[in-house]
């Protein structure tokens, strides 16, 4: 059934090491197979992949969610071990022919689900150097080893240098304005304010914060975390270039490609730079406004420190809208439960909470069920602390399929966030961003959740393109705006009250409140990884690009000190290198999907069924292509992101 949360950290590194051994005499077994099959070699191969991900996958979660110096040091261990055995494997020629001759000789034979795992593994084989001279798999191992070693200090330097930072603030009319549950989490015994590079904390602040030193010494921390960084930088670019070249590919960006929906890099710098031009007149339009408004308050000129406070008091008088208002009905365990209820309505799916262990007091674990029959389970651990990672995630842990016997195997998967913690004096009340993530890493869940695929490594998540990945989760998030769903937990935590008409029509209304800012920020970012990824970039040259990016597509420059690129953990500690740029490609799928529910009605069951059981229960069985367009019944139309955001030429 499900695996038990149960992390040995004393032993973790022995058990590692000894199942990683028998995995390689499994293998030796497998490969002595005079006639091999899918049946009796593919199939066991797979899931002895599945078992180390069954392993594995708890001693990182535990790392990103309850990190120490004991979780750091096993996790840091783990890393050249598992490295050194996957380069050993994804660079075994004799397995890598067996895949071809049984893709040659059965393929025919079998169904689109085997035929996808043949595909998928002679791809991955070849993009590993499985088919090199023995020179070249040593040097490809040594680089394999050296990067997954430096991503993980690239990480850990990020979430020391947030825990480090602190802003003490003694002044009450210095935290005039902010919300009184954000004062109570900053709230000290000696009446100071403690204001942290936390993400909650830190948005609260910037946000509402009025003294604008502070906000700039908070934005400065924020900005310049972490300098160490940099030096790491130019060790994986070096890496990543060279990675490339040995494998047959002009640069790391071709390489990141290969086994993406994006069939060129110059497609991908002409989708970004499209999408910009179309977005940046009307971002100049809404930057205009927000000067405007800071020069009628007394500032001659704004500063990055300045948008997030400018911009919430620009939101209010522009759409009367006023984020505190919102957030005592959004309270974090009815928010959860008014998502359940909706996805039960949409998908005819239930989840019902579960006793199990885990990591910490706050974490909580549901089994899914659909028409009745149990299928997933699903593991939130929602609140902020100084021990867990920032940001927001979706974790897989075990995958839908069937083992060696037939039988069959349920998946699960972590929600992870960093919402306001709740404590005995106040509860935890989002922000409505805070509910569109939620329903966006809960759009990920699903996808890994919902799968019904029976072979392990293109089930759920697993083998869907880097760049449709994000597709399900941004479809998903964009239904924390219709009314429908947001009466179903938008309830005042204290009166029980129903988020009014009115509250909602401005939230609506407000949606696209600087939408193409926002567009601009992210193609800036998106923009910056991939042309980074094109050629060799390394010391000053990594800075100069960035500002040739900001030069040309941003259009408030941030100040000289900001280091932005020494805290991009997506693609310098993350699997984002040269695929930020996914998250917008991936979006012109979502928006044409989520349109396609709206003009058909958002309950419409035929709709909300063929979505289900074609998008998401496929996984990455096909192309997220094919499976697009037989959901739709037609090819991809383009123009829904510009519409979502409400971005007119």
């Amino acid at each position: 059934m499900f695996l038990e949360f149960n992390v040995n950290l004393d032993s973790a590194i022995d058990e590692l090491t000894a199942l990683l051994e028998n995995n390689k005499t499994q293998i030796e077994q497998l490969l002595k197979i005079e006639n091999k099959s899918y049946e009796n070699f593919v199939k066991p191969f797979e899931m002895i992949d599945e078992r180390l991900n069954w392993f594995f996958t708890p001693i990182s979660h535990l790392n990103s969610v309850n990190n120490s110096e004991q979780t750091q040091k096993v996790y840091s261990d783990a890393l050249p071990i598992l490295t050194d055995y996957g380069t050993e494997i994804s660079q075994n020629e004799e397995i890598y022919k067996a895949f071809k001759v049984i893709k040659e000789k059965e393929g025919p034979a079998l169904n689109q689900e085997q035929n996808q795992v043949l595909e998928h593994n002679i791809r991955d084989f070849e993009l590993s150097g499985a088919h090199l001279e023995q020179d070249k798999k040593d040097r490809l191992k040594a680089i394999n080893l050296k990067k997954s070693t430096l991503t993980n200090d690239f990480s850990q330097n990020l979430l020391n240098a947030t825990n480090a930072y602190t802003l003490l603030i003694t002044e009450e009319k210095d935290i005039e304005g902010i919300a009184e549950s954000d004062l109570e989490s900053a709230r000290q015994e000696d009446g100071s304010y403690k204001f942290t590079l936390q993400m909650p904390s830190y948005i609260a602040y910037m946000t509402y914060g009025k003294n604008r030193t502070l906000r700039e010494e908070l934005y400065k921390a924020y900005t310049t975390r972490a300098s160490e960084n940099a030096a790491i930088i130019d060790e994986l670019m070096q890496l990543r270039q060279e990675m490339a070249q040995l494998l047959g590919f002009n640069n790391y960006a071709e390489l990141s490609i290969a086994p993406k929906m994006a069939t060129s890099t110059q497609k991908v710098v002409d989708f970004l730079e499209e999408l910009a031009s179309a977005s940046k007149k009307q971002a100049q339009k809404e930057l205009d406004e927000l000067e405007k408004l800071a020069r009628s308050r007394g500032e001659e000129n704004i500063q990055s420190f300045d948008t997030a406070f400018y911009s919430e008091i620009l939101k209010k008088e522009k759409y009367d809208i006023d984020e505190e208002l919102y957030r005592p009905y959004f309270e974090k365990n009815s928010v959860v439960q008014g998502l359940f209820e909706f996805l039960h309505r949409l998908f005819a799916i239930e989840f019902k909470a579960v006793e199990t262990r885990l990591w910490d007091d706050k974490a909580n674990a549901y089994d899914l069920y659909v028409n009745g029959a149990l299928r997933s389970r699903l593991y939130l651990d929602l609140e902020a602390r100084s021990s867990k990672r920032g940001g927001a995630w979706m974790n897989n842990w075990q995958s839908h399929c069937e083992d060696e016997s037939g039988n069959p195997l349920l998946s699960s998967a972590f929600v992870v966030c960093n919402f306001p913690p709740s404590s005995a004096a106040s509860p935890s009340l989002l922000r409505h961003d805070d509910v569109v993530t939620l329903f966006h890493e809960m759009g990920h869940a699903l996808h890994h959740m919902l799968s019904n695929v029976k072979e392990s490594s293109v089930s759920g998540v697993g083998g869907v393109e880097w760049d449709a990945v994000e597709f399900p989760s941004q479809f998903l998030e964009n239904f924390a705006y219709e009314p429908k769903v947001l009466k179903l937990f938008a309830k005042h935590y204290k009166s029980a009250e129903v988020l009014s008409d009115d509250l909602i029509d401005k939230l609506d209304r407000a949606r696209n409140f600087q939408s193409a800012m926002q567009m601009l920020r992210q193609i800036e970012f998106s923009l910056f990884d991939f042309r980074l990824h094109m050629r060799l970039h390394t010391g000053e040259q990594i800075q100069t690009l960035l500002d040739e990016i900001r030069e040309k597509f941003s259009l408030l420059k941030p100040p000289s000190y900001n280091k932005f690129q020494n805290g991009f953990a997506h693609i310098f500690a993350g699997g984002y290198a040269a695929g930020y740029y996914s998250y917008k490609w991936a979006e012109v799928l979502s928006a044409d999907a989520f349109f396609h529910f709206v003009d058909n009605g958002i309950f419409n069951e035929e709709v909300s069924s063929a979505y289900r059981d074609i998008v998401l229960s496929r996984g990455g069985s096909e192309s997220m292509g094919v499976l697009f367009e037989r959901f739709m019944g037609r090819e991809l139309d383009t123009t829904g992101l510009l519409r979502l955001n409400g971005i007119t030429e």
